[in-house]
């Protein structure tokens, strides 16, 4: 029997990129699981090769079920909803916590590695962000579904048959986003097709005691998340919860100006400061809105010291080179 990488969440912005970087080392054999519901997701997986697909309630009753059992190589398991303004939590428990479960339960008793999509929303406001339970604090029913998880994993280190590795995901940004076009897309990409739009981009005003702008996150392309993925998932004898970050907070404004001088290099235009942009309104700084009072986290950075001994070496993109590199495919309409 063929055994299978199943990727969930397969169609969406993290998952499809997994498919694409598994397709670039030749695997094929994938099961992609995902919910079509918005069909425009299906764009993700155009380029990609995969040997199967199934619906994210059929996969489920099927994993439960036992029709894959020895079929299954590993599971990469990144779906979920991930909008933080979900309210309704019945839902986001049973999609993003108890689906995680099963996943959980499949893997042990097959004895498959699983490495599945946690979240920084764990950290809610905390200033420090370090793997462990004095940190963590989430602010919404996404970052509490997420926590849940990992504490429930936490007492079940002792019952791993294969590696289990969550990743604590912080700002993902980059290609096959498109699909979450709005609140659930990336700054960068909100603020790439706003300036093609308006010519300016608009930042929220300062708070927490942060300048216009001058929030703080730790922002990642997307490519880094890909690469940290499949790193970990050529190592047999590791497990863990990692935070998936560069470790560097940069701001807003950080991600504005490398957007506007992506686009002015496309245009034959010379490079701007922030100040230049401020004077020149190409910058706008608007109210902050009153539904993210009390929810928002003004500033994240990674801790990666735990993802550093664990093996994983590899650089990061800064919010320049990696927004820059973002730019470019999006003006290529990739």
């Amino acid at each position: 029997m063929s055994r299978y990488y199943v990727v969930t969440g397969a169609a969406g912005f993290i998952g499809s990129n997994i498919v694409a970087g598994l397709n670039a080392r030749g695997i094929t054999n994938i099961i992609a699981v995902d919910n079509m519901t918005h069909g425009d997701k299906f764009r993700n997986l155009v380029d990609c090769e995969v040997a199967d697909y199934f619906d994210k309630h059929e996969f489920r009753d099927a994993l439960l079920a036992g029709r894959f059992n020895g079929a299954v190589h590993a599971v990469l398991h990144q779906g979920a909803c991930s909008n933080t303004m979900e309210h309704n939590g019945q839902y986001m428990m049973d999609n993003n916590f108890r689906y995680t479960v099963d996943v959980l339960n499949f893997c042990i008793g097959q004895r498959v590695p699983m490495l599945y999509a946690s979240s920084a929303a764990t950290y809610g406001a905390s200033q420090e962000f370090r793997e462990e339970p004095a940190c963590e604090g989430p602010l919404n029913v996404y970052g509490y579904s997420k926590i849940l998880f990992d504490r429930v994993l936490r007492q079940r280190w002792h019952e791993l048959t294969a590696p289990v590795v969550g990743f604590r995901y912080f700002n993902v940004y980059g290609p096959r986003e498109a699909h979450k076009a709005g609140a659930g897309s990336s700054v960068a990409f909100n603020a790439f097709h706003q300036f093609r739009k308006e010519g300016k981009v608009k930042l929220f005003v300062g708070c927490d005691g942060y300048a216009d702008g001058g929030q703080l996150r730790d922002f990642i392309y997307v490519e880094d998340v890909v690469n940290a993925n499949l790193h970990f998932l050529g190592q047999p004898e590791k497990s863990g919860i990692f935070n998936l970050g560069t470790g560097r907070a940069q701001s807003f404004n950080d991600i504005a100006q490398a957007v506007i001088n992506g686009i002015r290099e496309h245009d034959g235009q010379a490079p701007l400061t922030l100040a230049q942009m401020c004077a020149e309104g190409l910058i706008e700084y608007v109210p902050f809105p009153d539904i993210l009072k009390g929810k928002y986290q003004s500033f994240t950075q990674a801790d990666i010291t735990r993802l550093r001994e664990a093996g994983y070496t590899a650089e990061f993109h800064d919010v320049a080179s990696g927004v820059g590199k973002y730019c470019k495919k999006l003006l290529a309409g990739l």
